[in-house]
């Protein structure tokens, strides 16, 4: 899943990126308000961590502006700011979660798995769809009680579908998910990944669109 963190420290933004990548996670990475509000003008991040002492946009005016707007976007804020009041007024202003620096990055990478989960419509940490069983926080995937190794980009990719299964995905919106800015990108990456996991796991398992994308099927008895 792709996320967005808005961090103006640049020790700092570069070591929770460089975490949440270790995650599984592809992270974009900016340092000011105005350019976070521009970012999120794609619509292709799974989940927001944003600072709040961010220079040319404050960070609750920008998530104040998000949710004004009508973007849903989990967001999770990470600051200094550790008085109750900040807290509940960051709660308020519309962000999801609320974590104090310093902070530890699998408890942040675990916040932000719950928080894309249930942004989904999913309670339960382990997604199952059919016979495929995909676990998020120890990256392992089932297929008929089977283990079946899956590169990360593979992974991902099952892990977006399995997130939107029953609605047909476009080869954009996958590739957004599954990319950060700056990485090279192949054409036919999606349509590659795709073969790959009909072979390992099962050839119905995605169907191909035609002209539009893929779709993962829920069993009609699900």
């Amino acid at each position: 899943m792709r996320l967005l963190v808005v961090e103006d420290d640049p020790l700092l933004g570069d070591g929770i990126k460089a975490g949440l990548e270790q995650a599984g996670f592809a992270a974009d990475w900016v340092r000011d308000g105005m350019a976070a509000q521009l970012a999120l003008g794609t619509g292709s991040h799974a989940a927001v961590v944003l600072d709040l002492g961010l220079p040319r946009l404050a960070g609750l005016e920008l998530l104040q502006r998000m949710r004004s707007a009508g973007d849903k976007t989990p967001v999770l804020i990470v600051t200094a700011r550790d008085a109750v009041e900040d807290r509940i007024k960051g709660l308020d202003s519309g962000a999801d979660d609320y974590v104090v620096k310093p902070f530890d990055l699998h408890e942040l990478a675990a916040r932000l798995r719950a928080l894309i989960r249930r942004s989904a419509g999913e309670a339960a940490p382990v997604l199952r769809v059919g016979e495929v069983e995909l676990d998020p926080s120890a990256r392992r995937t089932r297929f008929d009680g089977k283990p079946v190794e899956l590169p990360p980009r593979e992974f991902a990719l099952l892990h977006a579908l399995m997130l939107g299964a029953g609605r047909v995905l476009t080869r954009e919106q996958l590739s957004e998910r599954l990319y950060a800015w700056g990485e090279e990108v192949e054409s036919n990456a999606i349509d590659v990944h795709v073969h790959h996991l009909r072979r390992k796991l099962a050839p119905q398992l995605i169907r191909t669109v035609r002209g539009v994308g893929y779709i993962m099927p829920r069993p009609q008895h699900a």
